[in-house]
């Protein structure tokens, strides 16, 4: 764990909850107040504005803008996924939490699924490191499509959606600056 970035480690475990992932999704689209994402996914105002604080403190949200209520101050909250996360190296703890966390977060969308198109895909193998590449830019283009994309829940003429990748090298075969992925240096090709 000597390569983990304490703040890396900080955002992963402020992440690795499957109340905070749905608020990240969310806010991915639309700044939200504590009390609109309470409303949103049916949970207490309390345990809204917890979430969306720890987010914030670790680093994963951003204020968008302020608004004076009844005599408060009421935070407008956004998701930012077109930040820099190109040093982030959490360690294996942190990872597993993180998986587990989506892991149900996805068995909940599952259970939401529409019919219509789809795709799901499993894969252990071995290939060579350009393949590798080029399958990390295919699938950090289609992240940052959506994420762009994102529109507000209920907007007409668009479609609910869910995407969760994961890729990572593993032991036994070449690791390390090897291997090593640069998505600035592949955006400028």
């Amino acid at each position: 764990m000597d390569e983990t970035d304490p703040a890396a480690v900080t955002r992963l475990r402020a992440t690795a909850h499957p109340v905070r992932l749905r608020i990240l999704s969310l806010l991915t689209a639309e700044a939200m107040s504590a009390a609109e994402v309470a409303r949103t996914l049916e949970i207490t105002h309390a345990n809204a504005s917890y979430h969306l604080r720890q987010l914030h403190d670790a680093g994963e949200l951003v204020v968008e803008s302020e608004e004076k209520i009844r005599g408060g101050v009421a935070k407008r909250y956004r998701y930012d996924a077109s930040r820099d996360l190109r040093t982030h190296r959490p360690g294996v703890d942190e990872r597993v939490a993180y998986a587990r966390a989506i892991a149900l977060e996805v068995e909940r969308r599952l259970r939401e699924v529409a019919p219509g198109t789809s795709t799901s895909s499993d894969l252990e193998t071995w290939v060579d490191v350009g393949t590798w590449h080029r399958a990390l830019d295919l699938l950090h283009e289609a992240s940052h499509l959506l994420h762009a994309a994102a529109r507000p829940a209920g907007t007409p003429d668009t479609v609910h959606v869910s995407a969760t990748t994961t890729a990572f090298t593993m032991t036994g075969g070449l690791t390390g600056e090897a291997v090593r992925w640069d998505p600035a240096r592949e955006e400028t090709r």
